[in-house]
């Protein structure tokens, strides 16, 4: 049976349009705050590597990953060019690792750093002393919850190291 000519057209635009609808998905955004306060140096190294590989697997789906880190507690050593000189010396490595990872988060993957000012204090870490990429704030408590209240989900980090 021949619909004609117009009819064709018809059905070949709303092919069309769906083809179209199909392929403009937006890609979904993961929003999460990460909350370090471990004191446990291998933790926060494998936590670290975690968070870089979470977003690997976010953007191999397609979609986009924006991600902070705050850091506050046993944590904060890590954000320090000086931690050989704070941290225990068999946890050294695992803090330089860390280190390492959350510098390719924050320069290479733009995840946010944020570390309590009130923790780098307890621990004894001067503000010169502290990362170039990581912002410093009175209390990480407040932009954690800031966060959360912004829809990001709360990821923490809170194993503390077992003293023998």
């Amino acid at each position: 049976m021949y619909l004609g000519w117009g009819s064709s057209m018809k059905m070949l635009r709303a092919l069309l349009f769906a083809v179209l609808c199909l392929g403009t998905v937006e890609a979904q955004t993961y929003k999460a705050v990460f909350d370090c306060s471990s004191d446990d140096a291998d933790y926060i190294k494998s936590r670290m590597w975690l968070v870089g590989k979470t977003m690997d697997m976010i953007e191999a789906k397609g979609d986009k990953a924006d991600f902070v880190i705050t850091l506050h507690g046993g944590c904060v050593p890590m954000v320090s060019n000086e931690y050989k000189e704070i941290v225990e010396d068999e946890d050294i490595k695992s803090i330089g690792k860390a280190q390492d990872y959350l510098r390719d988060l924050a320069t290479k993957r733009k995840v946010r750093v944020i570390a309590c000012a009130m923790s780098l204090a307890s621990n004894a870490i001067e503000i010169k002393e502290v990362l170039p990429f990581v912002k410093i704030v009175p209390n990480s408590f407040i932009d954690t919850i800031g966060y959360q209240n912004r829809g990001y989900a709360m990821m923490p980090f809170t194993k503390q190291a077992q003293n023998d």
